[in-house]
């Protein structure tokens, strides 16, 4: 038996959209790790690509705005399995095709759209597998470093990864009625993917958040993803509504002396 002991337990992992994606990685250490991995995407034409990653496991199409998906999901989910052992949710959504606005000038359909895709979906898809869960089953959402540092770039997001970090502690208290089943989070630093390059500036962002880091190297998806894969392991069964942060130090390295010195005395 391999030490995470995942070997012959199926995985919903929700999310990928290319290489660069958590979730990709997400899969591909469990598929390592002797899982039985099962993918969905969001439309019909990322699952031909996405098939293409991931060789024979199953992938299936859902919109998580529409509720008629995850229904449809959790039924073909179960054609494939009679007992789920975790979900992997790596999904976030926001508008930024009109470029960036003030956060006071957010629109209340983009806000809400977010929080939608990005928060309530988790809700809705738990609730909906609930009955195929195992009774330890483990729930791992792909988080943000910290949602109380107002990033302009970062927007309305912030406030709906904020509402999803804030929903794990009331799905583990709401499940812990009927099951075992946990909820935990990985809330990862900047990260070098595919969704990131659509926030404006985010590249600037991403290269200041590298100085700041105690090794000087930027967080890496592979390491994002091997948490992840800790958190749906039996070998995690003690941590249960936590989001355990994953920076590379930033958080305590706001004034590094050199980021300070250059602050104060640009050249």
């Amino acid at each position: 038996m391999n030490w995470l002991d995942l070997e012959g337990k199926t995985i919903l992992v929700m999310g990928v959209a290319n290489k660069k994606s958590v979730a990709f990685h997400i899969g591909k250490i469990l598929q390592e790790e002797k899982a039985r991995v099962i993918y969905s995407v969001r439309t019909e034409a990322r699952k031909e690509s996405v098939q293409k990653l991931v060789g024979d496991a199953p992938v299936f199409v859902c919109d998580v705005e529409k509720e008629e998906d995850i229904a449809r999901l959790r039924k073909e989910v179960g054609q494939e399995t009679d007992t789920l052992h975790g979900i992997v949710h790596s999904i976030a959504f926001a508008n930024y095709s009109d470029g960036l606005n003030p956060f006071h000038e957010t629109g209340k359909q983009d806000f809400l759209q977010s929080i939608d895709i990005t928060c309530y979906s988790l809700i809705h898809t738990v609730n909906a597998f609930k009955d195929l869960f195992d009774k330890q089953a483990s729930v791992v959402t792909i988080g943000i470093s910290t949602t109380r540092m107002a990033a302009e770039n970062y927007g309305y997001m912030g406030p709906a990864k904020a509402a999803l970090h804030s929903s794990l502690c009331f799905l583990a208290k709401s499940f812990s009625a009927f099951s075992q089943v946990r909820f935990n989070s990985v809330n990862a630093g900047l990260l070098k993917s595919s969704a990131s390059a659509g926030i404006p500036g985010y590249v600037d962002s991403y290269l200041h958040a590298e100085q700041l880091t105690l090794r000087k190297k930027a967080l890496q998806t592979e390491e994002v993803a091997n948490t992840a894969v800790y958190l749906l392991s039996p070998r995690s069964s003690g941590i249960n509504a936590q989001g355990i942060v994953m920076d590379a130090g930033m958080s305590v390295n706001y004034f590094d002396k050199d980021i300070v010195h250059k602050a104060q005395r640009p050249e």
